[in-house]
């Protein structure tokens, strides 16, 4: 009859079978290991808000259009570095100007609907969370009118990311000391340990905010709090049994 640690160790293969990763272990009484896969996770404030701020101007021709979205944009770029936004801090993310096409130029308001050109243009903007309410207001009052996006991220995601192997190490640890306690057995030494990649966050798409026509001084900018940052760990690890 087969042991009941024989029969722990033969479940524990067929888990680690769906993990490319996991060496082939060789199933017999001499080689007494246990194999365990644990989640945990690491929440902390984010020290770094990524803001996407970019515009759209509409315009009856090319050069015309060009020429508004010239000024937009250095209205912009200006206005960011007289707040004290380093250059080297923002990004260009995307520039295009571009004929309207039939079903679009429908869509234009009466008022408008003599446009036949648009340009659009983003950047991103890194800076503290302290200070990204005030760079969001700064672009949109120069003239962002579509921005709002923010990723709030860690100046050392890896250190996070460490972290959270680390207790999914030590949660995947007390499992397999909990499974050899049931077999009347000690856990020995790890001898084998992975960790799973963590997903990448996704991106939030920017808004589209138009600035009202009240005097751009008085408008206060907008309540912003920083989120947390959390990242994921799974940890598959095989011990010996003693």
């Amino acid at each position: 009859m087969k042991s009941p640690l024989f029969a722990v160790v033969l479940l524990s293969a067929a888990t680690l079978t769906a993990l490319a990763q996991t060496p082939t272990l060789q199933i017999n009484k001499e080689n007494r290991t246990i194999s365990v896969s644990a989640t945990d996770s690491v929440t902390t404030d984010a020290d770094l808000a990524i803001i996407h701020v970019g515009f759209q101007v509409l315009g009856r021709d090319e050069q015309g259009t060009y020429a508004e979205g010239s000024r937009v944009s250095n209205a912009i770029m200006g206005a960011l570095t007289a707040a004290g936004v380093e250059k080297a801090s923002i990004e260009s993310e995307n520039q295009n100007l571009s004929p309207l096409n039939d079903f679009e130029i429908k869509q234009l308001p009466p008022d408008r609907a003599a446009n036949r050109f648009r340009l659009v243009q983003s950047w991103s903007v890194k800076t503290s969370p302290e200070t990204a309410a005030k760079v969001l207001d700064t672009a949109v009052k120069a003239g962002a009118n579509q921005s709002g996006a923010i990723d709030w991220q860690l100046k050392d995601e890896l250190a996070l990311e460490a972290q959270a192997a680390a207790k999914a190490l030590a949660h995947a640890q007390r499992i397999a000391e909990q499974m050899a306690a049931g077999l009347h057995s000690k856990l020995g030494p790890l001898v084998y340990a992975s960790n799973e990649a963590p997903q990448a966050p996704r991106p939030v798409p920017m808004m589209r905010m138009a600035m009202a026509a009240a005097d751009k001084a008085t408008i206060q900018p907008l309540a912003i709090n920083s989120r947390k940052v959390e990242r994921a760990a799974t940890v598959t690890a095989i011990f010996a049994v003693e």
